[in-house]
């Protein structure tokens, strides 16, 4: 068990060190949202190409095909925007942006998912708990919820009260 930590603590100190290394080396592209359903637009921006800040960027892995990054308004940034098909399968993809002033390549994950992570489902009606609820859409189901607290009530003290008087329960 010990050798096992060790071991993959040793894994992830590797992997730690190098990542930083490759980073600096290839640069990086943001993709966001990182996880979008079919169909979602995509926003990607990189600060690899420097002030000329132009570059052009390949969605081909998820189908969305070519796009263009422009220089933004923040200083040696790049910015372009995709659409991932509709018919685009769950899994992650690398988006690729090539520099139009030089030879570099920055890449980025885009994680295809059956609904996005960062829409959020509203729940809608009520919750479905037994007959009665919360002043729920259905005032019969609300109605009947009453009628037996209300009876149990009524059954609870009736009993209560011939058991103070000693008739025999």
């Amino acid at each position: 068990m010990r050798r096992t930590a060790r071991l993959l603590a040793g894994t992830a100190l590797a992997v730690a060190a190098a990542a930083p290394a490759h980073a600096v080396e290839t640069g990086r592209l943001d993709v966001y949202p990182s996880t979008v359903a079919p169909g979602g637009q995509v926003s990607v921006n990189t600060a690899a190409c420097g002030d000329a800040g132009a570059a052009t960027g390949d969605a081909g892995a998820v189908g969305a095909g070519t796009f263009m990054l422009a220089p933004s308004a923040h200083e040696g940034e790049a910015i372009g925007q995709f659409r991932v098909p509709p018919s685009a399968q769950p899994g992650t993809y690398e988006i690729v942006a090539r520099c139009a002033v030089g030879d570099r390549q920055v890449t980025g994950d885009l994680v295809v998912a059956l609904s996005a992570a960062h829409e959020q489902v509203q729940p809608r009606g009520s919750v479905k708990t037994g007959v009665g609820g919360g002043l729920g859409p259905d005032p019969v189901q609300t109605a009947a919820g009453v009628a037996a607290l209300a009876v149990a009530a009524a059954g609870g003290t009736w009993l209560l009260h011939r058991r103070a008087r000693g008739d025999g329960i």
